[in-house]
C-alpha cells in the first residue's frame, strides 16, 4: 500500500487572502490538492500558476471554465488528465470534473475535483453524470478513484448520499479532526468531501488543525484533509 495525502479546498478565486492559502495548503503537506474556484477571470493562467508555485506544487489537471484543479506535488508524475463539462442549465454556474491520473511511489491513481451546483435538480444529475464519467475512467487507467470537492449539499442529502452509496465518505469512513467545512469563520455545516473507492483505504480524514489561525483568512471553506492508502 501507498500512503497518499489529499487534501480538497474552495479558495473562492483567491477573492481572500492568497498568501494564507498558500500558508494552510503547505501546512498539511499534500501530495495531491483537489481545488475547487481557482481563478478562471483576468490573467486566470498566471494567477494559478503563481498558486501551484506558491504551494510548492504543479498543476496536474484542470482547465479555465468552472474553476477545477487538480495540482500534485514534485514527486508525483501525471500520467494522463481529462476535463469534462455537465450538462448546462440556464441561469445556473456551468459545472464540470477535473480528472488527473496520478502515479505515487509506484501506485496509481484517479484524482478528481469537483464543484456541484447550489440547485437540487441540477446537482443530482451532475453527480449521476460524474459517476458515469468516473466509471469510464477507472476502465481506461485501471486505477482506483477519490473524488473530492464541495458537494453543496451535507450528508443525507439525495446527491450526498448517492456518492456515499458508490464510494467511501473518507470522513465517516475514518473520522479525525473537525467535520464542519463551511463556513470557515464560524463552521456549521459538511458540504465538502473526500470519496474514495473501496479498494483505496481511508486511514483519517476531517478538517485539519489551524495553529497559524489561517483558514478564516484564507477562504470560506475549511479544507478537508484524507489520509489514504492505495492498493
Amino acid at each position: 500500500m501507498t500512503a497518499v495525502r489529499l487534501l480538497s479546498y474552495n479558495i473562492r478565486s483567491l477573492r481572500d487572502d492568497p498568501a494564507a492559502v498558500a500558508r494552510v495548503v503547505r501546512a498539511n503537506a499534500p501530495d495531491v490538492v483537489c481545488v475547487q474556484e481557482v481563478p478562471r477571470f483576468w490573467g486566470w493562467r498566471l494567477r494559478r500558476r503563481r498558486l501551484a508555485r506558491d504551494c510548492g506544487l504543479r498543476i496536474a489537471a484542470g482547465r479555465r471554465a468552472c474553476g477545477l484543479a487538480v495540482l500534485a506535488a514534485p514527486h508525483v508524475r501525471r500520467v494522463a488528465r481529462e476535463f469534462h463539462l455537465l450538462t448546462p442549465d440556464p441561469g445556473l454556474h456551468r459545472r464540470a470534473l477535473a480528472i488527473a491520473v496520478l502515479e505515487i511511489g509506484g501506485a496509481r491513481l484517479i484524482a478528481a475535483s469537483t464543484h456541484l451546483d447550489l440547485a437540487d435538480g441540477p446537482r443530482l444529475r451532475h453527480v449521476h453524470e460524474i459517476l458515469a464519467h468516473l466509471d469510464r475512467a477507472r476502465a481506461r487507467h485501471g486505477a482506483p478513484v477519490v473524488l473530492a470537492g464541495d458537494v453543496n449539499e451535507e450528508p443525507g442529502g439525495p446527491s450526498w448520499s448517492l456518492l456515499a452509496g458508490r464510494f467511501q465518505d473518507g470522513y465517516a469512513a475514518a473520522p479525525s479532526g473537525g467535520e464542519l467545512t463551511f463556513t470557515a469563520r464560524a463552521p456549521k455545516r459538511r458540504i465538502d468531501g473526500v470519496f474514495t473507492d473501496p479498494a483505496v483505504r481511508v486511514v483519517a480524514c476531517g478538517v485539519p488543525p489551524d495553529d497559524a489561525g489561517d483558514h478564516p483568512l484564507a477562504t470560506d471553506h475549511r479544507p478537508l484533509l484524507a489520509e489514504l492508502e492505495t492498493p
